[in-house]
């Protein structure tokens, strides 16, 4: 059998669940037979953008132009979003972390509770960072399925690991949003001029965004035990043919005089002990809050976390070439990003009017201050699935939902929540980003969309709803530029 493959995704039986289970099987054999690769819906969002803004009067020169102009605009933004992941892989796969989940795996007493356990951790890392959520996750489940006292459904506690990225992810630190409107930098300059600088504290530390991620939490914990199937039902990872043998590499002396510095913690001390020292500096010569809002400072603590857990250079270089996989769709796909926004915002038409301003007055035209929540909201959550990424989204949609936001008095770093609570919502269902979990956990999207999507059913309504209500406790204030 390959690597990566199961039994239940070649014989499966079929589904003797209930209805939502029978559901979701029926919608995952439908989009693994027809949905293309996430790639493929970056550059048919080129494509029909490309034709909206010929459809406005743009001349073809200057869509082109457009888009040329904007592919390489997310350069920074792109380094950074994939040195998130990076960083948290390293820092899931280190050895203390080792340690750690070998005495977390040992907490559960039932295999229901195990799941519920398992969703439970995977929500809260996913607020400080989503890749060390998918990661850890993964592997406390593999550590809880080498018990043999409990008998834990490896397929529900797969879909437990991934409840942080398809649940809370966007309303944490490293919520791509509000990372990008906190650092100017970032921030492309057409964007800016409608937004402006929004802080942490009127996006993900806004009492009422918390609030969503605390009921979100709640509900997903909750969803996750009852769902997982009881002892006799459950399949364990040997019936889904998956291996759990560590495969990782013992600590080997080195050979050779070379081998010295890859295989000695001094070089890691005095890196870490540089990188503490510009911390340090940070933290306690600016307010802490502004200093882990810049996507430089927070990358840059958990790389040096990274380097310090492994301790060895030569374990270090292992974990980041095991990593970089992991960022491939990142790394191709945000400069069609980058270009898509600049179609949007770049390239006026015969009337003089962008795309983005065609598309903001479609909003402002349907919505009205207190039904734009909810509007945007579903949006956001349907165009998700076809553009997985949180961070290459916004791009996209920010210029015109943010014009609709700033037309009609809506909080705008509540928009941002908004968008961060909707966008996590195609996750569940959507492969693309459980694809490292996957790996870690030796199974296929289908294993496990059966559990997340009885999550989604129960989520969008939830979200929804609280997104509608909470943004009545708002008001309005105008764009803050740097």
């Amino acid at each position: 059998m390959k690597p990566g493959t199961s039994l239940s995704s070649t014989t499966e039986a079929p589904h003797d669940g209930g209805l939502l289970e029978r559901l979701a099987a029926s919608v995952t054999r439908w989009s693994e037979r027809w949905f293309p690769d996430a790639y493929l819906f970056a550059a048919l969002a080129v494509i029909v953008c490309a034709g909206g803004a010929l459809a406005i009067g743009v001349p073809a020169v200057k869509v082109g132009v457009a888009f040329g102009d904007g592919f390489w605009s997310l350069i920074p933004f792109t380094m950074q979003m994939a040195i998130v992941a990076i960083s948290g892989y390293v820092v899931a796969v280190s050895p203390p972390a080792a340690v750690l989940i070998r005495k977390m795996a040992a907490v559960p007493r039932s295999g229901r509770s195990a799941v519920a356990y398992v969703a439970f951790v995977s929500i809260l890392l996913s607020l400080f960072n989503w890749a060390i959520s998918l990661v850890f996750s993964g592997l406390l489940v593999r550590a809880i399925a080498r018990r043999d006292d409990i008998r834990m459904d490896y397929r529900a506690g797969g879909a437990a690991a991934y409840l942080g990225m398809g649940a809370t992810w966007a309303l944490g630190l490293s919520s791509s949003a509000a990372q990008l409107q906190a650092n100017p930098a970032s921030l492309p300059k057409a964007l800016i001029e409608i937004t402006g600088v929004i802080p942490f504290s009127d996006t993900i530390f806004l009492p009422q965004s918390m609030a969503i991620a605390a009921v979100l939490t709640v509900v997903s914990v909750i969803l996750a035990y009852y769902s997982a199937p009881r002892d006799a039902r459950a399949k364990v990872a040997a019936d889904l043919g998956v291996s759990l043998d560590d495969a990782s590499k013992p600590y080997v002396r080195p050979q050779r005089p070379g081998d010295w510095l890859e295989y000695s913690p001094l070089v890691t001390v005095l890196i870490v002990a540089l990188g503490a020292l510009w911390i340090g500096h940070e933290f306690t010569t600016k307010d802490p809050l502004l200093a882990i809002s810049n996507l430089n400072t927070y990358n840059f603590l958990f790389l040096m976390l990274g380097m310090l857990l492994n301790w060895r250079p030569r374990r270090f270089l292992d974990a980041i070439a095991k990593s970089v996989p992991s960022v491939a769709g990142v790394l191709i796909q945000f400069p069609l990003y980058g270009g898509i926004a600049y179609l949007l915002t770049k390239a006026p038409g015969l009337d003089g009017q962008t795309l983005s301003h065609h598309l903001s007055s479609f909003f402002v035209a349907i919505s009205s201050q207190e039904s734009f929540p909810g509007v945007m909201g579903v949006y956001s959550a349907v165009l998700g699935f076809f553009v997985p990424s949180g961070g290459g989204k916004w791009i996209i949609e920010a210029p015109y939902v943010m014009q609709a936001a700033n037309d009609l008095h809506v909080h705008l770093g509540w928009a941002v929540t908004v968008y961060n609570a909707a966008e996590a919502l195609p996750n569940l269902i959507n492969p693309f980003w459980m694809l490292p979990l996957l790996g870690v956990l030796g199974l296929r999207a289908r294993d496990v969309v059966g559990y997340t999507f009885t999550q989604l059913l129960v989520h969008f309504p939830v979200v929804i709803v609280m997104l509608w209500l909470l943004a009545q406790t708002l008001t309005y204030h105008p764009p803050v530029m740097p």
